[in-house]
């Protein structure tokens, strides 16, 4: 099921997730990451790890730093992987 969400909503929900002091069994940040099979071991961990904690959705957001959560940006292209 596709989500049409606006940017700005997309852009409210990486600034809260930035606000979190680390990242979480639900929320990882990464810059240019592109291996495939790492994503796809990424999104199943954060999956189950949402669940876990009863969160409704886990999050990989490109283009923040891990450590300071600052908008660094990423090349990382997700049809070009």
């Amino acid at each position: 099921m596709a989500l049409n969400r606006s940017s700005e909503y997309l852009a409210g929900v990486v600034d809260n997730l930035r606000k979190f002091p680390s990242e979480s069994e639900w929320v990882e940040f990464k810059l240019n990451f592109n291996d495939l099979q790492g994503i796809g071991e990424y999104i199943s961990a954060l999956a189950n790890g949402a669940a876990l904690v009863e969160k409704p959705h886990a999050y990989i957001v490109w283009g923040i730093e891990d450590e300071t959560h600052a908008i660094i940006g990423t090349t990382f292209s997700p049809l070009s992987a």
